[in-house]
């Protein structure tokens, strides 16, 4: 499922908790397509906080609690990491990470937490959701099948990488736009993890977050900066990012494109990718400002100027996401819109 869609189920089941109708949810994935991420962002737009269990780093007792002796009877202590509406708030995310990874003595140990949102004498606080999530056994992790008891107590989600939906992250958290360019140009390397190799670096969506650092870090050096960028994402991915970097002088002057005094149209297929994520990246820190509507309609002039029209969809499409309707007030849209009337836009 896309993470857009996912992270609505998400919010739905977030929300839900409080009535009473919450399902715990498991998302599967391989590593580095974003399910940690995703269950964070949620508990932050809700105002609530995670409290992450990594069953693979614990024993049964250290969810079971420690016994003592009472009165000549064992009670269990509580384990201070589980939820408690007093010291963690009244709303939040019991997060259980790495579940696959966990021993079956272990999982079996979350049974009753999962299903029941209790163990032994403690209860999960009404307004706490449930989430986990895991490697797939194909995935070249620490993975166990899971039982299906275990599996039985869940609603079942695969998180499928979107390169869309990814794009929206991105513009969002700040990344680099040359990154975002270039997955445009190249958007089978978003997520290339091939499992029978068992690669040390390869490209995802968390490691593309990670090239966008080194950006940020190494590029001063060139010689640095290409090692970093095969450090994050792997080699072949790296150099080819760096290449990628290297050729942007070519670029148009945006500038003359944002102020309608027109530009040239790039030739080569990876410059005009860049041009568009870069007129994105320009229009966005515009928002607020006075200028926007006619850079947005400079913008859509140029968007129409592209050999292949798709381009400028993709273009649009991006603008869109970025800055919302109103880009539906420029009157340069309805004549864009026109122009592209026939080329079908999937969402």
């Amino acid at each position: 499922m896309r993470p857009a869609q996912l992270l609505s189920i998400l919010e739905r089941e977030y929300q839900s908790a409080d009535s009473g109708h919450h399902t715990p949810v498991m998302l599967w994935g391989p590593p580095g397509v974003g399910k940690s991420q995703m269950v964070a962002q949620i508990a932050e737009s809700g105002n609530g906080r995670v409290v992450d269990i990594r069953l693979s780093q614990m024993e049964p007792s250290d969810l079971r609690g420690i016994p003592f002796n009472k009165d000549g009877l064992v009670e269990w202590s509580i384990p201070a990491l589980l939820p408690d509406a007093s010291r963690h708030g009244e709303h939040g995310i019991l997060f259980l990470d790495e579940i696959t990874s966990a021993p079956p003595t272990v999982s079996a140990a979350a049974y009753q937490l999962i299903l029941d949102r209790r163990l032994g004498e403690y209860r999960v606080p009404d307004g706490w959701a449930i989430f986990a999530a895991g490697n797939r056994q194909g995935d070249r992790g620490v993975t166990y099948t899971m039982p299906a008891p275990l599996a039985n107590r869940f609603s079942h989600y695969e998180v499928d990488v979107n390169l869309d939906d990814w794009v929206s992250w991105a513009w969002k958290s700040g990344v680099d736009e040359r990154v975002i360019s270039f997955l445009r140009f190249r958007p089978e390397l978003l997520f290339d993890f091939d499992p029978a190799h068992n690669p040390v670096a390869f490209p995802s969506p968390r490691s593309w977050e990670f090239a966008h650092r080194a950006l940020n870090k190494f590029e001063p050096n060139s010689e640095l900066l290409r090692g970093a960028l095969q450090g994050c994402v792997g080699n072949a991915a790296g150099i080819e990012l760096a290449a990628f970097i290297e050729n942007l002088h070519n670029l148009p002057d945006l500038d003359m494109i944002l102020s309608g005094e027109g530009a040239d149209v790039p030739k080569e297929i990876d410059l005009q990718y860049a041009v568009a994520t870069a007129l994105v990246g320009r229009a966005i820190k515009l928002r607020d400002s006075d200028r926007l509507e006619s850079v947005l309609g400079n913008v859509l002039d140029y968007a129409g100027r592209f050999p292949q029209r798709e381009m400028g969809v993709m273009l649009v499409s991006d603008l869109h996401r970025a800055v919302g309707e109103k880009l539906f007030a420029v009157p340069q849209f309805g004549e864009w819109a026109k122009a592209i009337a026939d080329v079908m836009l999937y969402e």
